[in-house]
């Protein structure tokens, strides 16, 4: 399947990610990416700050490896996977998250 714009990804992205348990170590890997990134720029400990990737992506893949069974995103549309794992956090931060995951698995 061809992705050609972000809508497309989106939907491919929801669909990836539809097991709760692999939404959550999302949102765990990406919160702590998060911290460590406000953490090392306010310490000055910019050494620290590839451990972000570490964490956020080191959470991600278990769950697509562990759980979802199925490749992350990352690896074909990094930009595009990047910019969605925030918006997931987002959605699940505002309630919205189930209701994408239900619209695009219909």
């Amino acid at each position: 399947m061809e992705i050609r714009n972000y809508t497309e990804f989106w939907d491919f992205y929801v669909a990836e990610h539809s097991r709760p348990m692999n939404r959550l170590l999302h949102f765990i890997g990406t919160t702590l990416a998060i911290a460590i990134l406000v953490w090392a720029l306010a310490t000055g400990r910019y050494l620290y700050i590839p451990l972000c990737f570490v964490v956020g992506y080191g959470f991600a893949w278990i769950g697509h490896f562990a759980i979802e069974k199925n490749k992350p995103a990352t690896f074909k549309y990094p930009l595009w996977s990047f910019i969605s794992d925030y918006k997931m956090v987002f959605y699940m931060l505002i309630g919205r998250m189930n209701a994408e995951v239900e619209r695009v698995s219909r």
